[in-house]
């Protein structure tokens, strides 16, 4: 366990150091989703009932924006070799891995998501429903992400690769996600979807490690 979090230490600070790509994470997630209102001119009632699809979608895209190095700097330099012989399992390291993309990425965007909820008109009483909403849709991304970056390491146009490979995956995920907005708007109880969302986070998070380490070791053959 002080290894697993050592490790987490570590690529947390190494993320804190590189704060720009946080940043740059949650600049596009707001200048993207803020062209919206621009391309489907000025109407609001129209804008607010899409809001919510679009921050999901717009979550989707901004996590990908570093994904593809969520391994990438271990391979190069050689410390994913070291990180195999050490105690510490490979799938423990895959899901120390994602859990700091998702702390520096998906929780950022937590705290950004309202207020491109407001640039984008949606109702005020949607709010809590969205932010809970992409409290269980993040780790989803996260996990899958990190499967994608793993089969992707090492690839040409690696990055590319991985956004054709995981978009289709991200799908289903945000359909739940915005399925729990709706349901809200519509008077209805949004627990149907957000249970299955957090059903779907559980099954990540126990087979996700494992496949992501099976991946890591096919490549580091």
């Amino acid at each position: 366990m002080k290894a697993v979090l050592a490790l987490l230490r570590r690529d947390l600070s190494l993320g804190l150091r590189q704060g720009i790509d946080a940043l740059v994470v949650v600049l596009f997630f707001l200048a993207a989703g803020a062209l919206f209102p621009f391309a489907l001119g000025p109407e609001p009632e129209l804008l607010g009932r899409i809001a919510a699809g679009i921050v999901m979608t717009m979550a989707a895209l901004a996590s990908l924006l570093s994904l593809d190095r969520l391994f990438s700097g271990d391979f190069e330099d050689g410390s994913l070799d070291g990180l195999i012989l050490s105690p510490v399992s490979l799938e423990l390291v895959a899901l120390a891995k994602v859990v700091v993309h998702w702390l520096m990425t998906g929780l950022p965007l937590l705290v950004a998501a309202p207020l491109l909820a407001l640039l984008l008109n949606l109702p005020t009483e949607l709010y809590p429903i969205l932010l809970l909403a992409l409290v269980a849709v993040t780790p989803a991304l996260s996990l899958l992400g990190g499967l994608g970056a793993a089969l992707t390491l090492g690839a040409r146009r690696g990055g590319l690769l991985l956004a054709f490979l995981i978009l289709p995956l991200f799908v289903p995920i945000l359909i739940l996600g915005m399925g729990s907005v709706a349901a809200v708007s519509a008077g209805e109880s949004p627990w149907g979807a957000l249970e299955l969302l957090i059903a779907l986070d559980l099954g990540l998070l126990a087979l996700g490690p494992w496949a992501m380490a099976m991946a890591l070791r096919q490549v580091l053959r």
